[in-house]
C-alpha cells in the first residue's frame, strides 16, 4: 500500500510539473498564439474523460476488494441490524446513481466534443425532462428520509418501562468513567461543581443524595447480554462523543447537560470472538504483529478482540487514546462482577 501511495504521489507531482510547463508556455508571447481549442485538443479531452471514468470505476472496485475486510462485524445490538440495512440500501442507491450519472457525463463529454463545423444545439427548457429528473430524486430522498426518521425513532426509544440497566458515561480529557446505579439501579445526583479529588469524589456526586452512596464507579464497562441499557452521558470539559461502533451507537457528551442513548446488547464478547470473520481478522492482525516483532519493531502482546467505547469528537491532543473496554457477558457473570465492586460510599475518603 505504501508503494502504491508513493507511485501516486510521484505521478501527481509529474502532472503538476507538466501543467506548470504548459502555463509557462502559454504565458510566452507568440505571433500566432491562439486560445481556441483545436479538434485535436477536443479529441484528447474526450479520451481523457473516458480514461478518468475507467479510473473512477477501477479505484472503486479495488477499494471494495481491498478494504471490505476491515468493515465492522455483524451488529451486536438489537437495533443494529435495522440500522445496517438502512445504511446498505442508502449506499446501493448512491452507487447505482453515481455509476449511471458518471457514465453518461463522460460519454456525452466525448460524443459531443467540439469539432470544426459542428454547431452546438441549445434547448432553453424541456418540461418533461425537468419533471423526471426532479420528481425521481424527490421520491427517493423522501423515502429514505421517512425511513430514517422511523428508524431513528425506534432507536431512540429511551424509557424505563422494560426495567433497563441505568449507566452513566462520564467523559473528560482524555478518558471515560462509567457509573452504575447500584442495588437500587438509580443514579445519584451529580455536578462538576461538587468534584473533590482529595476525597475521591471524581465525578462530583452529591453526598447528601441517598441514591449516590451505592453507585459503582469503574473504568471498564460491563453489560449483561439481552438486557436493555439506558446510558446517561455527561462531559466535564469539552464536547466529546460516546461512540460504540460494534453496537451502532453514538451520542454527543455535552458540557452542562445530560444526553441519553439506549440499546440492548445481543451478543456476548465471547460469542463475538468465536465468529469466523472476527477470528480471521484477529489472526491476520496477530500475524502482522508477529512479523513486526521478529524485526524488532513491535513487542506488544497478541491482540484479542474486544468491544470498545471511543470518543468520536476531536477533543484535544490525546483524543486518539480516549477509549474504554466494553465486556458483554451473561447476567450471572455480570452480577458476579458487580458484587466484586466497591460502592461510592465505600471509596469516599471521610471529610476532615
Amino acid at each position: 500500500m505504501t508503494a502504491l501511495l508513493t507511485i501516486a504521489v510521484l505521478v501527481l507531482v509529474a502532472i503538476a510539473i507538466w501543467q506548470m510547463t504548459k502555463i509557462f508556455e502559454l504565458s510566452q508571447v507568440k505571433a500566432n498564439n491562439s486560445q481556441v481549442a483545436t479538434d485535436t485538443d477536443n479529441k484528447y479531452n474526450g479520451y481523457l474523460m473516458f480514461a478518468f471514468l475507467i479510473f473512477i470505476y477501477a479505484i472503486t472496485i479495488f477499494s471494495f476488494w481491498k478494504y471490505t475486510k476491515f468493515l465492522l462485524p455483524e451488529a451486536a445490538s438489537a437495533h443494529g441490524a435495522e440500522y445496517d440495512y438502512l445504511m446498505l440500501v442508502s449506499f446501493v442507491i448512491i452507487f447505482f446513481v453515481q455509476t449511471i450519472t458518471q457514465a453518461l457525463l463522460h460519454y456525452f463529454s466525448y460524443k459531443y466534443r467540439g469539432e470544426k463545423g459542428k454547431k452546438a444545439l441549445f434547448y432553453a427548457d424541456n418540461d418533461r425532462l425537468e419533471f423526471i429528473w426532479t420528481i425521481i430524486p424527490v421520491i427517493v430522498l423522501a423515502g429514505l428520509i421517512l425511513w430514517g426518521l422511523y428508524t431513528w425513532t425506534n432507536i431512540m426509544d429511551i424509557n424505563e418501562e422494560d426495567d433497563p440497566l441505568i449507566v452513566e458515561l462520564y467523559a473528560q480529557q482524555f478518558n471515560w468513567t462509567a457509573r452504575y446505579g447500584g442495588a437500587d439501579n438509580v443514579l445519584g445526583d451529580a455536578s462538576v461543581r461538587m468534584i473533590d479529588i482529595d476525597r475521591a469524589n471524581v465525578l462530583g456526586l452529591d453526598e447528601s443524595d441517598p441514591n449516590a452512596s451505592d453507585d459503582v464507579i469503574v473504568k471498564e464497562l460491563h453489560l449483561p447480554v439481552g438486557r436493555k441499557v439506558n446510558f446517561k452521558m455527561r462531559s466535564q470539559d469539552v464536547l466529546h462523543s460516546a461512540y460504540m461502533p460494534h453496537f451502532r451507537a453514538q451520542m454527543n457528551c455535552v458540557p452542562g447537560m445530560i444526553t441519553q442513548f439506549s440499546f440492548t446488547p445481543i451478543t456476548t464478547t465471547e460469542e463475538m470472538r468465536r465468529d469466523p470473520d472476527v477470528m480471521d481478522k484477529v489472526q491476520r492482525i496477530n500475524k502482522i504483529r508477529a512479523e513486526k516483532a521478529a524485526k524488532g519493531e513491535d513487542n506488544s502482546d497478541p491482540w484479542e478482540y474486544d468491544y470498545i467505547l471511543l470518543c468520536n469528537k476531536i477533543c484535544g491532543k490525546s483524543h486518539y487514546n480516549m477509549q474504554m473496554k466494553i465486556i458483554v457477558e451473561t447476567q450471572e457473570e455480570y452480577e458476579k462482577w458487580m458484587a466484586e465492586q466497591q460502592t461510592f460510599g465505600q471509596t469516599m475518603t471521610p471529610a476532615q
